[in-house]
């Protein structure tokens, strides 16, 4: 009977210790998957940004990209509207061009805004006769929306945009989309959609190849955590909110079903987005396409390490496509 009543408490302890442990993986699970994808930015989420873009802009660039930055916040533009598959409003930012040659829909990434991942090239579009539509994109920014979708929901954004531009910027001109981090990811999972006639290219800076890939890097390289629990709950979490299984769908399924050029852009020294994973979609993209590996870049960096490369890049595509 001692005995029995020994391995009574036994069990007790330990279903306690299990129940316990359960609900910390699942606390953690949540915790994580509300921090990356809930409207309403946490403290943790927003430390996490700004701390990645403090590292990843050299000192030696830091004043004048702020300044950049500034510069296309404070340009007078039209702030526009289009609705989304949900009937959420997405606003966007309008920049005609007087005489343009081509128009592009600038997506920024993810927990930022329009004008600070695009202030640094912004110069050199208008430069180079484009038109701009910058848009915030889903649950950022002014758009509306509950949830990140981390490219999965917003690629279908994309297509109500440029619906938006051919009614408002001209069909005869060519588009292009352009992408930085998770804005890349957005534009490349766009590529295999019916997309209108006019869009002749994808410019991608940086993206990650799908939501799961780059969770479950950044839970174990930058967290230091290897439970697979916690990447199944957080799945679960995601298929919720969201509809969709964060592995369902990547940039490497869109980019072997396109027909889009594209052209793929990565830092070499990116320590939040591998340039592996740009290396994947390059291999598995079926259209047309184009790679620029800047060595000394890092996230989002390469236009500013790199910027005659970078821009030479970029003429080339769009004499190759306009």
């Amino acid at each position: 009977m001692e005995h029995l009543e020994c391995l009574e408490k036994r069990l007790a302890v330990l279903t306690a210790i299990g129940a316990a442990g359960l609900a910390a993986v699942c606390g953690v699970s949540g915790f994580l998957m509300a921090e990356a994808m809930n409207r309403r930015e946490p403290k943790l989420s927003r430390e996490v940004a700004q701390t990645l873009r403090k590292n990843a802009i050299p000192p030696q660039y830091g004043a004048g990209v702020y300044e950049a930055q500034e510069r296309l916040r404070n340009a007078p533009h039209e702030t526009v509207t289009t609705e989304g598959y949900d009937h959420a409003k997405l606003v966007g930012h309008w920049f005609p061009c007087a005489e343009p040659k081509r128009i592009i829909l600038a997506v920024h990434g993810w927990r930022s805004f329009w004008w600070r991942d695009f202030g640094p090239i912004a110069d050199f579009w208008v430069q180079s006769g484009c038109s701009v539509l910058y848009i915030e994109q889903r649950a950022q920014g002014e758009s509306e929306g509950d949830f990140i979708g981390f490219g999965m929901l917003e690629r279908y954004d994309c297509l109500d945009w440029l619906q938006w531009l051919n009614e408002n910027g001209g069909k005869e001109l060519p588009i292009y989309l352009a992408g930085l981090s998770m804005g890349a990811t957005t534009v490349l999972m766009t590529s295999d959609q019916a997309l209108p006639k006019n869009v002749r290219g994808i410019m991608a800076d940086c993206g990650f190849t799908s939501p799961a890939a780059i969770w479950h890097k950044f839970k174990k390289e930058n967290l230091h955590l290897h439970n697979p629990a916690i990447d199944q709950l957080a799945d679960r979490y995601c298929n919720r909110k969201t509809g969709m299984h964060p592995g369902s769908y990547s940039t490497v399924d869109a980019l072997k079903n396109s027909r889009v050029p594209v052209l793929l852009i990565h830092g070499e020294a990116d320590r939040f987005v591998p340039v592996e994973m740009t290396m994947e979609n390059y291999a598995a993209c079926a259209a047309p396409k184009e790679l620029l590996i800047v060595p000394d870049a890092g996230h989002a960096m390469s236009y500013v390490t790199a910027r005659e490369e970078y821009e030479s890049a970029v003429k080339k595509f769009w004499q190759a496509h306009d």
